[in-house]
């Protein structure tokens, strides 16, 4: 069945993009921009600078190693 025999009858359920996906093809999907890539990467980059944060915590000086 073909994609515009699908629509005729009715059964394509694929959505239309809607707001700026429309415009932009960054971002869709998964997209690559600046804006789109910090919203999906949030969490990780919550985690990293947290992990940042505690080894420079547990980081002992170097002065401390030579002795």
């Amino acid at each position: 069945m073909s994609l515009d025999k699908s629509i005729n009858s009715g059964k394509e359920r694929r959505k239309q993009y809607r707001g700026v996906e429309v415009y932009c093809k960054m971002c869709r999907n998964h997209g690559s921009c600046d804006y789109c890539r910090n919203n999906r990467l949030h969490n990780a980059n919550k985690r990293l600078a947290r992990f940042n944060d505690l080894s420079k915590e547990l980081d002992i000086p170097a002065e401390q190693n030579n002795e």
